[in-house]
């Protein structure tokens, strides 16, 4: 029985992977897998230079699984290599040339070579191309010729080969190979540059061009080096920079050699920045040529050779054109397709020039059809594959530099057949074409009548009527009976059919449906053959022809065109097929276009062709034409082009006329296009020479400028050192002018080029006036009269200006005006005859500064020396300079135009700018103008924040603290930075956290981060203007656990207690959340708190008792002197009179309307340096009471029921009125004491309505404490008296103490009575007040010394007017309120 059981359960294993294996087999018939092959180029040729008769050899090796098969082609053409004797391939794939065949006719070798790899059944690829150069035969362009040359000046030897010959090109001195290094170098062209010849540098010289056995020497020349004589020689270029082209990542080196005595000084700039040679990329070799290292992208650019020293200076300019090779951005990637499907290979590039792209399938270049279409400028489509579609692709980049290729591998599967064994639908019913437009049409169906399941979708295949390439389009969501085709051709018949399917797989096709979409409106086609060429400097001439595709009568055609860069373009109607536009503007550069029109509308553009209008001779001639005599023989003629838009062409230079005199015969020079200067020599000493300038194109010469004139000197003067002082000056004072004569240094062998006036009322310096040197006399005008000027007198000279001579005057008074029929000059027998008109320019007015942006801000000015109308007739021009003033030694800039406004550029954003105006005409130059400042906008920060750090905080490692320090280039204030962290550096922006932070802080603390993790810190600024860069990202990894040194209790706690008691949401968590490892109950920070609320509420409890007791005392002596107030008073009143000699009045010790010091405790003022004001101050800090912020105000409303409309003056004046001493009291510190002194207006002293004697107080003049008590009882029972006071006069002094007899109070002190009779205005007086404050610790209090009074009648006069108006009941009254207030003060020290 077992038996039975085990055969059965044997045989029943057997049945199942019997079943297993079949349905294995099933599924693999369905669908047989297949696996993209690997296939690609391990090495591909390379560009080599190779030479005649030498072997060669161009690298390649392919990969694949199955072994390739390698072949080559040369241009274009596979070679034959089996019967080719001299090519070989080589087993790895490599092409060698045995041995190298090229002459003048026969160049067999010399071509571009191309690897194509094979594998049978799977496909081809095509290597990038190299390009294979033969070497010429050795000849030289030019040879070095014998040359003599001064030592330590630079020499260039000539041995110009061509460029695929430098490489064989070598140098020997006297046959001996010699050695370079960066004093002796090679110039690309292959001429030698030794700079900084010395004796061994003298020999005999030869160019050697070795190529495999030929060797080639050029003649030989000697260089003989001569001693230096130190005579002055003209600055010249030996080699000036030349245009460059390099591919990226090799090396450049731009040549420029000067020579001239003094040696020149050679700087490079690259556009508009001076290069730094010190760096590690670029340095300067050979005396002055210039040596870049790895060239990138963004070096392309104009590099300036710049040459200099102390007599002249030259400079030239030359391009550096970088290109880069191409580079994938994206390659195309492999691809699985089925076939009637669309698919698309992406490809995207990048590269200097841009690179053009072009597709090869298999070998073959993909030319563009229906089917396959290039898309994106770079991606190849194909549409409605079909099984000899596979293969593989490749896109070919190319560039000037160098071509790439990238291929992928396009694979068709077969349907698979579906897993289930049920039926398929039947073929839809009813497929019609429910829409047909011209480039699409809607298919509409019925239901299968067999659909044999419910989520039937269906596929639509379309292909044009007699083509094999069959396209699909599926409906978007299963049971939908209708789709739409798109892109469809006009005029077109196209085949449609429609197949369901289900889950068993596709069914039944329906029957072809031919459907032809409509024919489109017969708008014309583009016209073909579209030229432009310029026929004349303002006109050009378009013609095209008829457009292929007609589509009727062309009734005309739009010709559109533009000026390259406007943006606004114009069109005009033709009916023929050409056109000349005239009246263009000259040397422009214009696009055109054309789109014919029939009767259906306007046809297709064709693409724009650009033409340039011919150049022209200039319109204008040169600016700012300026002369400079340098000696006795020679003047440098200085100018600046022609406006621009004028130019009408590139200035190819600039034509210099000069005659002698009034002569009408002249003398011609020319110079290069961009240089603006030149010294003229050879003239004839102390004789005047007149100059114009043209500019020129190579059509001819512009029009010239105006003639300026310049006269030589009579003798070669000195001018290495400053003239020395005038020999004599003599002022003449007038109303309101000052005429000035002088007479010339009396070393008579200097240079003098002009005469620098300086005046100003008390000194020399206000204002300063240049003259030409030839003046000797010149009247300073618009002087104030009566007035006493110092005037100084300069000589200056190219090399500064020299020793003043001074004198001085007084203008003479309105009433004494100088006889005008006098002749000023004759009072002065100057030896010199005046030259006329030597009144130099007026400066210019009205100097604006207009903000435009952040770096452009726009200056105008007016120039009243112009007519009304401000036109510019004459040859001035005018000099703008600007400077900013951080950082303080800022120099200026200065910009030359011939317009009333100018744009300045370039600024730094939200920095404030000062700017200033100086007009020239000819010899003679104004002042500069009155300034004008403005601040550029702001820009967003261009530099993210620096030195960004991060430390963990200490025994708290989950918490950090990041530190940093402001952007460099912040361009307006910081209002604030965002600080990025994650644990990811490749996280996306919007994956960090972040954590805003003001922007005046530096430092930031984040708290719960995890243990042991690495995190990453950026941060951003931000400003006004919005965000900047943000840093680089910082690393930092927390500790691993809790600090282990730390003590037990510290443990226990976890946190630290913070001011007022609480703990950081850290500090909180780990005091709850881990035990307490010391064993007490509580942490150390609970056990303090106990303590510090009994130290808190001991210090308060001791402070009130203290207020208490002292306001009591005061109440109590406030009261007893009251009462003898009061009996003063009454006693005073009755008769009338005041008894300057009684000391027995004595003002009641109260606060009284000084509630600014009493409700605004002292010690918590925000200042840091807190100055006296006129508010009382207590004398000790116990003085100070706290007032509860809640009474202040019912304790303020009181005030003003008896105030009325005091001012904050006539408070601390109300003590002064009722001879009260108020209480005060100064704070001190360390530092001595400060006064402020602040002015008020001055008026005429009168009297106070409302005032009464009887609280009038005397001060004791030899104490000189104004209002204080002097009695020897108070001295014993109170520190020495404080106070803020007023003096009675500006000039006293507060340390000398008056010396009169008796001394008064002031009663000129600005007071409002608290019951103000109507119609009483009090007015204020002219007095200075000192405020003395200071900081720091508590010093005993300090006396101030108080001014004396004024005098006693004065004083006596005003008191008799006051006594008369003040009444006893007011004053009664008073003291009533008065005493109400201090109930109300009491309350409060006792609260």
């Amino acid at each position: 029985m077992a038996e039975r059981g085990a055969r059965l359960l044997l045989s029943l294993t057997f049945l199942l992977l019997l079943l297993f294996t079949t349905a294995a087999k099933s599924t693999d018939k369905g669908s047989v897998a297949r696996h993209f092959t690997p296939f690609w180029f391990l090495v591909e040729p390379a560009d080599i230079l190779a030479v005649r008769g030498s072997p060669a050899v161009l690298n390649c090796s392919a990969y694949s699984d199955l072994a390739p098969r390698v072949e080559w082609k040369k241009d274009g053409t596979f070679l034959n290599l089996a019967s080719d004797d001299r090519r070989q391939l080589l087993p790895d794939g490599s092409l060698l040339l045995t041995s190298v065949v090229h002459s003048k006719h026969n160049k067999p070798d010399e071509g571009y070579y191309q690897c194509v790899a094979t594998v049978d059944s799977l496909g081809t690829i095509n290597s990038r191309v190299a390009r294979l150069t033969v070497a010429g035969l050795p000849r030289f362009n030019s040879q070095p010729e014998a040359l003599m040359v001064y030592q330590g000046d630079s020499v260039v030897l000539s041995c110009d080969v061509n460029l695929d010959l430098v490489p064989f090109t070598r140098w020997e001195l006297n046959k001996e190979p010699l050695d370079l290094d960066e004093r002796i170098i090679s110039l690309p062209s292959g001429a030698l540059v030794i700079s900084n010849v010395n004796e061994s540098d003298a020999g005999l010289y030869r160019c050697i061009v070795e190529i495999a056995a030929t060797v080639k020497a050029s003649d030989e020349a000697k260089v003989e080096v001569l001693a230096e004589t130190g005579m002055p020689r003209q600055l010249q270029f030996l080699r000036p920079p030349v245009l460059s082209t390099k591919v990226q990542g090799q090396d450049m080196l731009m040549p420029c050699v000067a020579t001239g005595y003094p040696p020149p000084r050679i700087q490079w700039m690259f556009n508009d920045k001076l290069i730094d040679s010190s760096g590690n990329r670029s340095k300067i070799i050979g005396g002055g040529s210039l040596l870049i290292l790895n060239v990138t992208d963004e070096d392309t650019g104009m590099y300036t050779c710049l040459a200099g020293n102390e007599n002249d200076t030259l400079q030239a300019s030359a391009e550096l054109m970088v290109q880069v090779p191409p580079q994938f951005i994206k390659r195309p990637t492999n691809i699985y397709a089925h076939e009637s499907m669309d698919i698309v290979f992406e490809c995207e590039v990048s590269g200097v020039p841009s690179p053009s792209v072009k597709w090869v399938k298999n070998g073959d270049a993909v030319i563009p059809s229906d089917y396959f279409k290039i898309i994106n400028e770079y991606n190849l489509q194909v549409l409605g594959l079909v099984k000899s579609d596979e293969g593989f692709y490749q896109c070919m980049a190319e560039n000037d530099a160098r071509n790439m290729q990238a291929s992928a591998q396009l694979i068709i599967l077969e349907h698979a057949q579906a897993a289930g064994s049920g039926p398929t639908p039947s073929a839809p019913r009813d497929v019609v074409a429910s829409l047909v437009s011209t480039r699409f049409i809607k298919l509409t169906w019925r239901l299968p009548a067999e659909p044999h399941g419910d989520n039937i979708t269906y596929t639509v295949y379309y292909k044009p009527e007699g083509s094999s390439r069959e396209r699909i389009e599926n409906t978007s969501r299963p049971g939908e009976l209708q789709v739409t085709i798109q892109s469809l051709m006009p005029e077109t018949k196209y085949v449609f059919r429609v197949v369901a399917h289900n889950k068993n797989g596709l069914g039944e096709s329906s029957t072809p449906l031919k459907v032809s979409t409509q024919p489109e409106v017969q708008v014309p086609g583009p016209s073909p053959n579209l030229r432009a060429f310029a026929t004349s400097p303002t006109s050009i001439t378009v013609t095209w022809d008829m457009p292929l595709s007609g589509n009727g009568e062309i009734q005309n055609y739009k010709l559109y065109y533009m000026e390259k860069g406007m943006g606004n373009e114009q069109f005009v109607d033709v009916g023929s097929l050409s056109y000349t536009i005239n009246g263009l503007k000259k040397y422009a550069e214009y696009s055109f276009r054309v789109v014919a029109h029939n009767k259906h509308g306007l046809g297709v553009s064709t693409e724009d062709v650009v033409a340039r209008t011919f150049s022209d001779v200039p319109s204008a001639p040169p600016q700012n034409l300026t002369l400079e005599v340098r000696n006795s023989k020679s003047i440098m003629v200085q100018w600046q082009p022609p406006p621009p838009g004028t130019h009408n062409g590139q200035i190819t230079g600039y034509k210099i006329r000069y005659r002698k005199g009034l002569r009408k015969s002249d003398t011609t020079e020319s110079t290069g296009g961009i240089q603006l200067f030149q010294l003229i020599e050879g003239l004839e000493r102390g004789t005047e020479y007149s100059f114009r300038v043209a500019a020129m194109t190579v059509n001819g010469t512009g029009p010239v400028t105006e003639w300026v004139s310049a006269e030589t000197f009579e003798s070669d003067l000195d001018e290495s050192r400053v003239p020395d002082k005038p020999s004599s000056l003599h002022v003449r004072p007038l109303v309101t002018s000052i005429v000035v004569s002088w007479t010339p240094p009396e070393n008579q062998d200097i240079v003098v080029r002009g005469y620098a006036i300086g005046y100003g009322i008390g000194s020399p310096h206000a204002q300063t006036i240049k003259v030409d040197y030839k003046q000797r006399y010149y009247t300073i005008e618009n002087l104030d009269p009566s007035s006493h000027y110092v005037i100084t007198l300069k000589a200056f000279n190219n090399m500064g200006e020299g020793e003043p001579v001074y004198e001085s005057a007084v203008t003479r008074p309105l009433s004494d005006p100088l006889d005008p029929e006098v002749d000023v000059y004759d009072y002065f027998n100057a030896p010199y005859t005046p030259v006329p008109d030597p009144t130099p320019m007026l400066p210019p007015v009205g100097v604006q500064a207009t903000v435009l942006s952040h770096d452009t801000i726009k200056v105008t000015w007016a120039d009243n020396s112009l007519p009304k109308n401000q036109k510019i007739t004459d040859a001035r021009y005018y000099t703008v300079r600007w400077k900013t003033n951080i950082p303080a030694n800022t120099k200026y800039k200065t910009s030359n135009t011939t317009n009333l406004v100018h744009m300045v550029t370039g600024l730094k954003p939200n920095t404030l700018y000062e700017f200033s105006v100086m007009v020239t005409k000819g010899r003679r130059s104004s002042t500069w103008s009155m300034t004008a400042h403005g601040t550029t906008f702001e820009t967003i920060p261009n530099s993210p924040p620096k030195d960004v750090t991060v430390v963990s905080k200490e025994g708290k490692p989950r918490i950090i603290i990041i530190n940093w320090q402001p952007p460099s280039e912040a361009n307006g204030k910081i209002t604030g930075y965002i600080i990025y962290y994650s644990t990811d550096v490749n996280a996306e922006v919007h994956d960090w956290v972040i954590e805003p932070v003001v922007g005046n802080r530096l430092t930031h603390q984040i708290q719960d981060l995890t243990l042991d993790t690495p995190y990453y810190f950026k941060i951003q600024a931000r400003n006004s203007k919005g965000m900047g860069p943000m840093s680089e990202a910082v690393q930092f990894r927390t500790p691993k656990a809790e600090s282990s040194d730390k003590m037990p209790n510290d443990q226990a706690s976890g946190s630290s207690v913070k001011p007022g008691g609480r703990h950081s949401g850290d500090d909180f968590a780990t005091s709850v959340g881990k035990p307490n490892l010391s064993g007490n109950p509580t942490s150390m920070g609970e056990n303090n708190i106990p303590m510090i609320v009994i130290v808190i509420v001991s210090v308060g409890a001791f402070t009130i008792i203290v207020v208490v007791v002292v306001a009591v005392i005061c109440t109590y002596r406030t009261t007893s002197k009251q009462k003898k107030k009061r009996a003063a008073c009454k006693s005073t009143n009755g008769s009338h009179k005041y008894k300057a000699s009684s000391k027995d009045l004595k003002p009641p010790d109260l606060w009284i309307h000084h509630e600014r010091l009493e409700l605004k405790p002292i010690d918590k003022s925000p200042e840091p340096n807190p100055v006296m004001t006129d508010t009382p101050i207590p004398r000790t800090s116990q003085d100070i009471t706290p007032v509860d912020s809640s009474l202040e105000n019912s304790i303020h409303q009181r005030r003003n029921s008896y105030r009325g409309h005091e001012s904050e003056d006539s408070i601390s004046a109300l003590a002064g009125r009722r001879g009260m001493r108020p209480k005060m009291m100064m704070p001190f510190d360390a530092q001595p004491p400060q006064q402020s002194v602040r002015n008020t207006p001055s008026t005429e002293p009168l009297s106070i309505p409302g005032q009464s004697i009887c609280s009038v107080e005397h001060p004791d003049p030899d104490t000189g404490t104004g209002f204080l008590s002097t009695s020897s009882e108070e001295e014993t029972n109170r520190n020495p008296p404080t106070a803020h006071v007023r003096p009675s006069h500006p000039l006293k002094s507060f340390a000398v103490p008056n010396s009169s007899g008796t001394s008064f109070e002031s009663p000129v002190l600005p007071s409002t009575p608290l019951l103000a009779q109507a119609g009483t205005t009090p007015q204020l007086h002219s007095v200075k007040t000192a405020s003395i404050g200071t900081l720091g610790r508590t010093r005993s209090p300090m006396p101030v010394t108080v001014p004396s009074a004024p005098d006693i009648p004065e004083t006596s006069k005003m008191l008799e007017e006051v006594e008369s108006n003040y009444e006893p009941d007011e004053l009664t009254e008073e003291m009533a309120h008065l005493e109400g207030l201090m109930k109300d003060l009491n309350t409060i020290t006792t609260a």
